[in-house]
């Protein structure tokens, strides 16, 4: 017998950070969630599964309404004609104070209590499923300590959405201890709240995190989707990641160190790119180039920016993946010793020492952050290039970036710009 473990579904919420440029399939892009979760209930009917249990966040908090929650009772009906049932825990992003405009599932369609942990008994597939749903958003006790004993007899899965015991870039919700669950009694621990797939075995138990089932944004790449679980009674037998995301983020470094000219950097991303995506034609990829070396080309890379940018737009639209260009980051730097030497080699050295100064200095950026934001604030807008680069709060992190940024542009002029 099988079962399908997915979570953070976010139904609705937008991919972020894809521009509205030429040829953006924009509407490809907005319903890409829905696009994932469908692909998820056909492959539930096609591999004949005895359950469903979602860990989590299948709505997402700033999506909230009725067309949604209509969606999703169509497809939860499409499991309910084949009579597979669905267990829900609801997590941080759908918490009962969180979601207001929710529809009564169908009757096949069980949502775990907020108020208490319970045990739901699936009699036909021999499943005792164990889980709380989040009453609030932010919910920092150990939710698992107070789950039920395991049941005689029946395969035993604990639903829960935890941090465990801390991963980066997670809000630390109803931490747990990695140990606790693997001796709690249960075969299977469905989790969710992580984006990213992960995966513990210890004993005949198994701890998951399937990841999410669509990427949101460039931090979240690679293949996204649900885990298939068989069991024999009460053992778990295998299981499986499967691939369900329609949209797949990407990141791609360029080492363009031998490039001696744009044209050469050009040619080198789309032979990168092409062997990244060849093999999956149909998909749609989002990808965020990085170049990266010491070039003779990063002069001209700095200063006609927009130019070749949009030629490798173009470029890449006629590689053998279907590819939608997020990003290009610029990392690269003259190569030490280029242009004229003297004086020009003193500017330089000027310019590395004063920046790297800059960098260890925090009194320093703090100033020039408040700088820079009086300049905006008397410009009465963003600053393009800060938008750019993804720096519109001037944080600690962006002041970096935009250090290396002008570090870039500096090298570039001085070597002969």
């Amino acid at each position: 017998m099988r079962f399908l473990h997915c979570a953070d579904i976010h139904i609705d919420s937008p991919l972020r950070g894809l521009s509205r440029g030429e040829g953006v399939p924009a509407e490809e892009i907005r319903l890409a969630a829905r696009a994932a979760f469908d692909n998820l209930i056909a492959m539930a009917i096609d591999e004949g599964v005895t359950a469903v249990v979602i860990a989590g966040d299948l709505y997402d908090g700033d999506r909230d309404d009725y067309d949604t929650a209509i969606y999703l009772q169509r497809q939860f009906a499409r499991l309910r004609d084949e009579r597979i049932p669905v267990v829900v825990a609801y997590g941080n992003h759908d918490a009962a104070s969180e979601i207001t405009r929710r529809l009564r599932p169908p009757d096949n369609v069980t949502v775990l209590s907020h108020r208490a942990p319970e045990t739901i008994l699936l009699e036909d597939a021999g499943m005792a499923v164990h889980g709380q749903s989040y009453g609030k958003r932010a919910v920092t006790e150990d939710l698992s300590v107070a789950y039920p004993d395991p049941v005689p007899g029946y395969l035993n899965v604990g639903i829960l959405h935890t941090c465990l015991d801390g991963r980066p870039g997670h809000e630390p919700y109803a931490p747990c201890r990695l140990d606790w669950l693997l001796n709690r009694g249960y075969a299977y621990w469905a989790l969710g709240h992580v984006h990213a797939r992960y995966e513990v075995e210890r004993d005949g138990v198994w701890v998951v995190f399937p990841g999410n089932v669509q990427g949101r944004n460039a931090r979240e790449t690679g293949a996204k989707g649900a885990t298939l679980v068989e069991f024999d009674r009460d053992k778990i037998t295998s299981v499986e990641s499967r691939e369900l995301d329609t949209v797949r983020w990407l990141r791609c470094e360029v080492d363009v160190s031998d490039a001696a000219s744009v044209g050469d950097v050009q040619s080198a991303a789309v032979s990168a790119v092409d062997a990244l995506t060849a093999d999956d034609p149909g998909r749609l990829f989002a990808l965020r180039l990085e170049f990266c070396g010491a070039t003779a080309a990063a002069d001209e890379l700095v200063r006609d920016r927009e130019a070749w940018e949009a030629q490798l737009r173009a470029d890449l639209a006629g590689a053998r993946g279907r590819v939608w260009l997020e990003k290009v980051q610029l990392a690269v730097t003259p190569p030490r010793g280029a242009g004229a030497a003297g004086d020009e080699g003193e500017a330089i050295a000027a310019v590395r020492e004063a920046l790297g100064a800059l960098r260890e200095d925090d009194a320093a950026r703090a100033d020039l952050a408040s700088s820079l934001a009086a300049l905006r604030s008397r410009i009465g807008g963003d600053l393009p290039r800060l938008t750019e680069l993804g720096c519109p709060d001037l944080t600690d992190d962006c002041m970096g970036t935009l250090l290396d940024d002008v570090e870039q542009l500096l090298l570039s002029q001085l070597q002969g710009g």
